[in-house]
């Protein structure tokens, strides 16, 4: 048990440390996590044998696996809850621009240059040509739905028109997305690529996925309704874990993505008319980003190899390529929409935030053997990279005192009242 907490220790306590001096630079935390790990890592203190042979005993180990999922699973379990909670259906032809033009335009050239991009540098022991595709597909497509949440809290604009336009189009992207990438690990768990089996594969995801979206959560939302539900209202915490669980042991019985499971949950649990199961998220929340969550994180990090593990040319390849590609989408996009000139730049920049959707997406498909090791840190890279980015930029334009959104498409105050606002993931 020595070796168990005291690895605990280092991580959670590091993980603290560095996500609250970025968080006073006005960095996002979950940057400090991931360099928490680094630091343990073999970059650094990870060449120390103590220290090494510490996070590889066979009882931290385990622990620690345990410890990761469940940060990840929570962590999904409270993007679904808060997905649900910024679904508006204010701006909608703007948002539709963003989205289709925005998000759809980088994810289909994805997919057109993606057999003449991808090597066999790239792939994992289980990554067939197909999965390595839609991987680097939602790789350049995907936008950061917690990270940009964060960001706008920490500079005070989360109740702009600015950030809902951003929340929308990020959440809409992002239910896409993770049907794409449970796409991509349904493929990759049929290495031999059976068309059969493959073909049921695919069915059950993209069925259990559509009914998490649709009839499933009306379900949920009865039984939270009905009189006989004693659990729910004696203990909402519990029941609400309750159905994160259920979510994942039906998921896992179907042979389909955990991590999707408890994203479908959260989505499922949230009841806006029900102030009840917002404290029992809210309470899952504060234990989830105190513990589980960072250590999920620094494990990422700790994963990350930036001496053997990376490629700078793969680095900036994808970076520049990925970051391009999707600025010009969104810019067009925005065009579209009816803005101009600062309007364009704000929006684009922000967009291209990968953040914590896009260290999920590495994390995923490394553990699903679909990538390799260097392309994983490119990921993980391009994800922190590009959040820092738009941070500093959303940061410059405030303090300059120019407008996110030019009067003449913001048709709303830039600031409306804190009103029903969701929690920053």
């Amino acid at each position: 048990m020595f070796s168990v907490l005291f690895s605990l220790l280092l991580l959670v306590g590091l993980a603290q440390l560095f996500g609250y001096l970025f968080a006073r630079l006005r960095q996002p935390r979950v940057i400090g996590e991931i360099l928490a790990g680094i630091v343990l890592g073999p970059a650094l203190f990870g060449r120390i044998p103590y220290v090494a042979n510490l996070f590889k005993s066979a009882d931290a180990g385990h622990t620690l696996g345990f410890v990761y999922w469940m940060g990840l699973l929570l962590l999904m379990f409270l993007s679904g809850a808060e997905t649900q909670e910024l679904f508006s259906g204010e701006e909608r032809r703007q948002v539709s621009w963003l989205v289709i033009v925005g998000t759809g335009l980088p994810f289909v050239l994805g997919l057109a240059f993606g057999p003449w991009v991808v090597r066999p540098s790239l792939a994992g022991p289980h990554g067939n040509r197909i999965s390595l595709i839609l991987i680097l597909a939602v790789g350049v497509a995907v936008t950061s739905v917690p990270v940009v949440s964060k960001i706008f809290a920490d500079l005070k604009i989360l109740h702009t028109r600015f950030a809902r336009l951003i929340l929308g189009v990020a959440v809409l992207e992002d239910i896409v997305l993770w049907l794409v990438l449970a796409i991509a690990t349904s493929l990759a768990a049929n290495t031999v690529l059976n068309r059969r089996a493959m073909s049921i594969h695919l069915a059950v995801t993209i069925g259990f996925f559509v009914l998490g979206l649709t009839l499933v959560p009306r379900a949920i939302k009865r039984i939270n309704k009905s009189k006989f539900n004693v659990f729910a209202r004696q203990t909402p915490v519990a029941y609400a874990i309750a159905v994160l669980l259920g979510y994942c042991v039906v998921a896992g019985a179907l042979d389909v993505s955990l991590v999707f499971a408890a994203f479908l949950a959260g989505f499922a649990v949230v009841h806006k008319k029900r102030r009840l199961f917002a404290d029992a998220l809210d309470a899952i929340g504060k234990v989830s980003f105190a513990f589980f969550i960072p250590i999920y994180f620094a494990i990422v990090g700790l994963k990350l190899d930036l001496i053997r593990g990376i490629s700078w040319p793969m680095v900036a390849a994808f970076i520049l390529g990925s970051c391009l590609i999707k600025i010009l989408s969104v810019s067009l996009a925005a065009r579209f929409a009816g803005f101009r000139g600062l309007d364009m730049i704000n929006l684009a920049i922000t967009t291209n935030a990968r953040g914590g959707p896009g260290i999920v997406l590495a994390s995923v498909a490394f553990d699903a053997g679909i990538i390799s090791p260097k392309f994983f840190t490119t990921l993980i890279l391009a994800a922190v990279l590009t959040s820092q980015i738009a941070g500093a930029w959303l940061d410059y334009v405030i303090h300059k005192g120019w407008p996110l959104l030019s009067p003449a498409s913001n048709a709303n105050p830039s600031v409306v009242p804190a009103a029903n606002v969701p929690p920053a993931i």
